[in-house]
């Protein structure tokens, strides 16, 4: 049983009928939340209900806009653990320090959340050919999940998309094009083949349901920290679906009563200062975020200059008594590595950004040592080669080798 009621402009509060389909809002061309009858959830669904589901996001179903479970397209959507990382923890001088990583979802990210739930609802509505602009990570999601539901895929993203991104689109069947120019064009570039081609544009939050596979990030951290949420949140902002997402989930569920406090976390969108659209908006402090010139970030899933739902991370942001920053280009590889080689955790370059907005908050004072921090690994960092150029000694085995420099 679904408990979804309607569909609403997240900018102008229009309203639309959810059993159509939709992309952006009509009248401001703006995304759509999913709205739900929460009183009717809060009579027929409680923590209880949870006790021996699955430990997949589909134990959530009830909060969630699938109607028939038949029409899910699953390659099973792992809850994904929260790793309590002591030695990085002392390494910034904190002491609770946790990393929850979604790189232990299908095809390595948790793209996987967002586009198993944009997937199994256009199986609901009959769609078979869906599009998206990619800078990585979605494109792999899209034409995995794609494939799982038979459905044709096709997959526009910037020629220097990292290669094992390229590589598992043209694996999973996907129609892949490498495009000369920024996410935002390959955006322009599926909103302008939806006549001639007839597919779904599946791009991030121009249709309302990559958003709720995203919010099921807060659903899952809630119930791991026994409905106790963390004192700060840092994420890796691109589109900036997740962190959207779960504010949306812990509102939900404060309004059921499933939280043991009405404190949330203070959401903290982290970005490179190769591409800060967010950032500079949020120290302007404008609602809206200009288009960030000359992005350029290794991070590939931060390149993102011109984000559609700017104004909700924003919202979200500031509601949340949080912060928006950007931390340097130049100390990704640092990071990762340290992440690394103290704890053994595949940090992304996106990830890796958060520990750069971490010291700069600690040194700021804006996060105190002894709160509880959650960081989101979106993804790993195996996937990024090109990210780190590792430096390596050689051995050469016709010469004897000296113990002593190694």
């Amino acid at each position: 049983m679904s408990f979804v009621t309607h569909l609403e402009c997240a900018n102008c509060g229009r309203w639309y009928d959810s059993t159509q389909v939709h992309n952006l809002c009509t009248a401001c061309q703006r995304p759509l939340w999913v709205r739900y009858d929460l009183a009717a959830l809060k009579k027929n669904f409680s923590k209880k209900t949870l006790f021996g589901r699955p430990p997949t996001i589909w134990r959530y179903l009830e909060m969630l806009p699938i109607n028939n479970t038949d029409n899910i397209v699953s390659l099973t959507e792992t809850i994904t653990p929260i790793l309590e990382v002591k030695r990085l923890a002392a390494a910034f001088g904190v002491e609770n320090l946790y990393v929850k990583d979604e790189s232990r979802l299908p095809t390595g990210s948790f793209k996987a959340r967002g586009m198993v739930m944009a997937i199994s609802k256009a199986k609901e509505f009959g769609i078979t050919r869906v599009a998206v602009p990619t800078a990585g990570n979605a494109g792999g999601a899209l034409a995995a999940y794609a494939a799982r539901a038979g459905m044709e895929s096709y997959v526009f993203m910037p020629e220097d998309t990292p290669a094992i991104n390229r590589k598992e689109c043209w694996l999973s069947g996907a129609k892949t094009f490498l495009v000369n120019g920024l996410i935002t064009d390959c955006g322009r570039l599926v909103g302008d083949g939806k006549k001639s081609k007839g597919w779904f544009d599946v791009s991030t939050l121009k249709e309302p349901y990559r958003i709720e596979g995203k919010k099921t990030m807060g659903l899952e951290l809630a119930e791991q920290f026994d409905w106790e949420l963390p004192d700060v949140i840092l994420y890796p902002t691109g589109g900036g679906t997740g962190l959207i997402g779960m504010w949306k989930a812990f509102n939900e569920l404060e309004t059921l009563g499933w939280l043991k406090s009405k404190k949330k976390p203070r959401m903290i969108s982290c970005q490179s200062d190769g591409c800060a659209p967010i950032a500079v908006a949020f120290e302007k402090g404008e609602r809206f975020a200009k288009k960030f010139e000359n992005a350029a970030t290794i991070a590939s899933g931060l390149r993102v200059p011109a984000a559609v739902g700017d104004f909700m991370i924003l919202d979200a942001v500031r509601q949340s008594g949080g912060t928006a920053l950007a931390a340097p280009e130049g100390d990704i590889p640092k990071w990762m590595q340290l992440a690394a080689s103290n704890e053994g955790i595949a940090l992304c370059p996106e990830t890796a950004v958060c520990l750069g907005a971490l010291e700069i908050l600690l040194k700021r004072g804006a996060i105190k040592t002894g709160e509880r921090i959650l960081i989101f690994n979106t993804g790993a960092s195996q996937k990024y080669p090109e990210a780190v150029q590792e430096k390596l000694a050689k051995i050469d085995i016709t010469q004897p080798i000296d113990w002593a420099t190694i």
